[in-house]
Formats: structure tokens, C-alpha cells, sequence
């Protein structure tokens, strides 16, 4: 063999606002983060990909000649793989591969979308693809190979973020629109509550309920749709649907009023540091009060985020369990330490860059 060592990494990821946003089709604001997920590669004889799993003491091998049948839930490998091979990818030889990363797994911080995207970057790589150099075309077939393979219920946000990396604006209407921007960011915490949680179930359960309401609004105002202003009218048929239904579809409107606040601060020259604390903070409120995913311990580290002087605090992620994200730039330390006596995991992170090939 004549290639050399093959080395990717791609970053996991903070939304910044707009949680449970993107499979609707709304604006997010994430940001990529220095905890990144490695794979490292060197080529073989045989068609055949033997991996070695060193976070999860996993070993996987499986042979390129065939469609790859899953033997797990969420054979993400597998089916990056297949999803690749359907568009004409194909590969000369195997490899033998090694993943690690850094990133807290199932805590909202998007631990498999990151190992996706690696993946998909590295398999393009391995077989010479020019696509390996579209970001953009990395995070459609990683959202094809994690996403709709399993006909899951996520959106693309930590497809996108993870192989664009920075804070990007991310608009998935009518037509992918991508903003980037470059706020001086400081230092944020991420602090892992250690509670896992069931980020489909939790997806499944908004994403129904919120659509139920929708069409039952558009049975009385046909044009109403989530991205179109709110008429009074509309308002009074909000007001009108049961319980459950009202509350998720006033939290989705609610997430969709301060991701605009949002992106007009971040276009500023003067960036406004509380401004954008408190915009996390509200965003926080909506989804422990509407989303209501949020638990005890959640709270608890959030009111302690809060009381130990941050400029805001927030769940990342799905909610129910995993992380929250604190913004503290004047007083970071202080805030990391409050932390800690909660028995929870501390990261002190910053925004990172996205997909890319390693030297060595």
C-alpha cells in the first residue's frame, strides 16, 4: 500500500438557541466545540474495515463487498457505509480504523452526529472523493446515514454544525441558508448532569404533538404555518387546543421569536455579552416551562450557574437528562466550582472548527 496514515476529526456541539427546532424546518444557533471524536485509518489488503471502538472497548469488522445488514440499533458505521455506496462511493481496499474522542455521550452535546460526520469524511477521504471537501455534502450524508436510514426523528442541526463548525445560523425551510458568524465568545462551561436521556423519545413526542396542533390550526387559517406571523386570530385558536398541544406549540413559537432576537445580536459590531446570557436563559425558561424537558438536578445547576454569577445558563440538547451550557465570562472559575460540588462532570470549553483531515 502506497497511501498514508489517514487521521479526521470533527467537533461536537453547543445550540446556542433554537433547541428542538430543526426538524421543523426552523432557524438554529449552534456553535462547534474543542471536544471532538478522532478516526484513525491505515489501509489493507483486503475489502474488509476492522475498527477498534477504544472509548467503548468495542471491536467491529465487517467486509465492503455487499450491502452490510445491521446487527445493532443505530449501526451508524454501517450504515454510513451502505448510504455512501448507494451514491456511488466505493473502495479500493480496507482499512484498519481507531475512533476515540472527547465528547460526553448521550449528554446533548452530539457524541454520534460527530462520530457520523468523522466517519462519512474519512470514508470519502479513504476512497478519493472529492465530496470529502464539501462540508455541506459531509453533513447531508451524515444526516442520510444516522437520521433517515433509521427514519428517526432528529433534524440536521448536529450534522451541520459538526461539519461547518464555528457559530452558524442554520435556516432549513424552503432551501438550506447557512449564516456564520463570529462573535468574541468566551469560555463556556459544560457541565454533564450524568443523567441519561432519551433524546428519540423525547423528539418523538414534541415533534407529533406539535405537528397535531399545527394541522388542527390550519383546519381554521389554511395558511398558518410555523414560520408565518401569528395573527390575532391565530393566537384565539392557539388558546383553543388541549392542554399538551398549546404548550409545545407556544414553546416552538416562543424558541422561533428568540432565535431571530438572537441572530440580530450576533450581527452586531458591539457584541452585548449580557444580552446573550439572558437570551440562554430564556431560552432555558422556555423549554423547562413549555418543552418541559428539563429535571431537578437541571435546575439545580442552572440556579447555581445563575447565583454564582454566569450571564446565563441553559440545557443542551434534547433535554431530560445530559448537559447544560453556562455562559460565565468574567466569572468562569468561580461558576465551574459551584458546580462541582453538585457531583456533576465540568468541561471548560470554546468554539472550535469544523470537519477536518489531521496531520498525522
Amino acid at each position: 500500500m502506497t497511501e498514508n496514515l489517514l487521521h479526521i476529526s470533527a467537533p461536537g456541539r453547543i445550540c446556542l438557541l433554537g433547541e428542538h427546532q430543526d426538524y421543523f424546518g426552523l432557524p438554529v444557533i449552534a456553535a462547534a466545540i474543542n471536544l471532538r471524536i478522532w478516526v484513525r485509518g491505515t489501509p489493507r489488503d483486503e475489502p474488509l474495515f476492522k475498527i477498534s471502538l477504544r472509548d467503548t472497548k468495542e471491536i467491529e469488522e465487517f467486509s465492503l463487498e455487499k450491502e452490510l445488514p445491521y446487527t445493532k440499533e443505530r449501526d451508524y458505521l454501517k450504515s454510513s457505509i451502505n448510504a455512501l455506496r448507494r451514491e456511488g462511493v466505493h473502495w479500493s481496499h480496507g482499512w484498519d480504523c481507531d475512533i476515540h474522542g472527547t465528547i460526553p455521550i448521550n449528554s446533548g452535546t452530539a457524541s454520534s452526529s460527530a462520530l457520523v460526520v468523522a466517519w462519512i469524511k474519512f470514508l470519502l477521504e479513504s476512497a478519493q472523493e472529492q465530496r470529502a471537501h464539501n462540508p455541506e455534502t459531509i453533513a447531508e450524508l451524515a444526516f442520510l446515514s444516522e437520521v433517515a436510514e433509521f427514519k428517526e426523528p432528529g433534524g440536521r442541526m448536529d450534522h451541520y454544525s459538526s461539519a461547518l463548525g464555528k457559530v452558524v445560523g442554520i435556516h432549513f425551510g424552503n432551501g438550506l441558508k447557512i449564516k456564520r458568524f463570529n462573535p468574541p465568545l468566551r469560555e463556556f462551561i459544560l457541565a454533564d448532569s450524568l443523567q441519561r436521556k432519551d433524546t428519540t423519545g423525547v423528539l418523538g413526542t414534541i415533534k407529533s404533538h406539535v405537528l397535531t396542533a399545527l394541522s388542527k390550526i390550519q383546519t381554521k387559517s389554511p395558511s398558518f404555518t410555523l414560520h408565518s406571523p401569528v395573527t390575532p386570530d391565530e393566537q384565539k385558536e392557539i388558546e383553543e387546543l388541549p392542554g399538551l398541544e398549546k404548550r409545545l406549540l407556544k414553546g416552538t413559537l416562543l424558541t422561533r421569536s428568540l432565535t431571530a432576537e438572537a441572530e440580530t445580536l450576533l450581527h452586531q459590531k458591539n457584541f452585548d455579552h449580557r444580552r446573550f446570557g439572558r437570551l440562554l436563559t430564556r431560552q432555558h425558561e422556555v423549554m423547562r416551562d413549555y418543552l418541559q424537558v428539563s429535571s431537578p438536578k437541571l435546575e439545580k445547576m442552572v440556579q447555581e450557574s445563575l447565583s454564582a454569577g454566569a450571564l446565563g445558563a441553559k440545557i443542551n440538547g434534547s433535554g431530560g437528562g445530559g448537559c447544560i451550557v453556562v455562559y460565565a465570562p468574567q466569572k468562569t472559575e468561580e461558576v465551574a466550582e459551584a458546580l462541582r460540588k453538585l457531583n456533576v462532570r465540568v468541561s471548560l470549553i470554546r468554539v472550535d472548527e469544523g470537519v477536518k483531515r489531521e496531520k498525522g
